[in-house]
């Protein structure tokens, strides 16, 4: 019972459900956007270009979340960011539904929908530290991540149906129903359950979370292999797209199959690492990382689509197990007060590569081949964690001693 004692806290039993529903309803979004891009174009440029507009937002606002984050209410700013999504999506699929869709349209709402998400992602993270408290906070993480990844097992599955049936428009209007589902449960919990670790500071600088992590080389490792790793391995949804409709010539329904199959492993990691708490550690990561890109080389080499399926939840294990660690020993090792930059900087880091990463990767497979392309990808990956080990085994076994009042700077002005 003790993987599930997150849910002992009122304000996350009902959170829980809430973002199970919103999950789904972002995987389905996910689906049905790049469906609607290869709808629009067949061009795996602009499935690039577009992927990279959702995530632009990432490299230009989380480290911006972050400081919000650790200056204001979380509650409210977590409640502004859901109704940001809520628009973007409804407006999306409005458009597609009176068929007024033109391919800018997908870029603008991408990129909004972007905007949202970039600002809530780092507030998100840390305030479940408010909702569960220190001790709790690293199986919330990991019932977190199998709350996103069970959504995975539906979304993409349901989306694919969706489309089949009626277009692409109804995964959209899902997506934004989902948001107003999220909104309703912000206001349904209690501020006076939070676990307030830290006041709120409102002269906090994101330049003092940039030198907290360069102290620790606990921390600057992990977010060195996070950025290969997501910039490099973590475009299933290219990969699939492409090697669904260019290499083994399938159909909507198998494309939103696949992400269902994939989240069988990723699931099956967040499950798993509930029960491995106390072995989240840096070389978990990097050796993760390593196996990571590996099975994605593995991968693109498939002679079929059986086969290639096969190995899909194999890769979504080792990356799911990987960033879980990951995510939960950045929040862990990071002193409350600084948290939510510590994680917005994290986040521009984990997100901030995909908007330059996937506009490159689209154009390369368009030139050598979707094979190739993610093979070079996962070679990349697999070199990162292995190399970045080799660097730094000998500093990364504890937690530095480190005080974050070190770096705190009370001069009044910002950059």
């Amino acid at each position: 019972m003790s993987s599930l004692r997150s849910f002992r806290h009122r304000n996350y039993r009902i959170l829980y459900p809430a973002n199970a529903v919103s999950n789904i309803g972002t995987w389905a979004q996910r689906v049905a956007q790049d469906w609607l891009v290869l709808e629009l174009t067949g061009s795996s440029f602009y499935l690039g270009i577009v992927t990279g507009l959702q995530f632009a937002p990432a490299l230009l606002f989380s480290m911006q979340g972050g400081k919000l984050a650790d200056k204001f209410n979380k509650r409210r700013l977590l409640i502004y960011c859901n109704l940001g999504g809520f628009i973007s999506s409804l407006a999306l699929g409005v458009l597609i539904l009176t068929d007024l869709i033109a391919l800018w349209h997908v870029f603008f709402f991408a990129f909004t929908l972007g905007l949202a998400s970039a600002l809530d992602a780092p507030v998100r993270q840390a305030f479940t530290s408010e909702i569960v408290g220190k001790a709790d906070l690293p199986n919330a993480v990991s019932l977190n991540s199998a709350n996103f990844n069970a959504a995975r097992l539906i979304g993409p599955g349901l989306s694919g149906l969706l489309i089949a049936a009626a277009g692409t428009g109804p995964s959209f209007l899902l997506n934004a129903l989902s948001f107003l589902g999220v909104v309703f449960a912000l206001m349904a919990i209690k501020e006076s359950d939070f676990f307030i670790e830290a006041k709120p500071n409102l002269d906090s600088k994101v330049r003092e979370a940039i030198a907290y992590i360069r102290a620790r080389p606990d921390l600057y490792g992990t977010m060195i292999v996070v950025f290969f790793g997501a910039t490099f391995g973590f475009n299933f949804a290219i990969y699939n797209a492409l090697m669904t409709t260019k290499e083994f010539g399938l159909g909507v329904e198998v494309f939103g199959a696949l992400g269902s199959i994939l989240a069988i492993g990723s699931l099956s990691a967040a499950i798993i690492s509930a029960k491995f708490e106390k072995r989240r550690t840096p070389k978990r990561v990097m050796l993760g990382v390593l196996g990571f890109g590996l099975a994605l080389m593995v991968g693109s080499q498939s002679p079929n689509f059986a086969t290639y399926a096969l190995i899909l939840p194999v890769t979504g294990f080792i990356a799911l197990l990987t960033m879980i660690t990951a995510n939960s020993l950045m929040q862990v090792r990071t002193d409350p007060v600084i948290r939510g930059r510590v994680m917005g900087v994290y986040l521009t880091v984990f997100l901030g590569g995909t908007p330059i990463g996937s506009p490159i990767l689209g154009a390369l497979a368009g030139a050598i081949g979707i094979r190739w392309t993610m093979f070079l990808c996962g070679a990349i990956t697999a070199l990162s964690g292995l190399l970045t080990y080799i660097w730094l085994k000998d500093r990364i076994g504890n937690p530095a001693s480190y005080a974050v009042e070190d770096v705190l700077d009370t001069s009044p002005d910002d950059k």
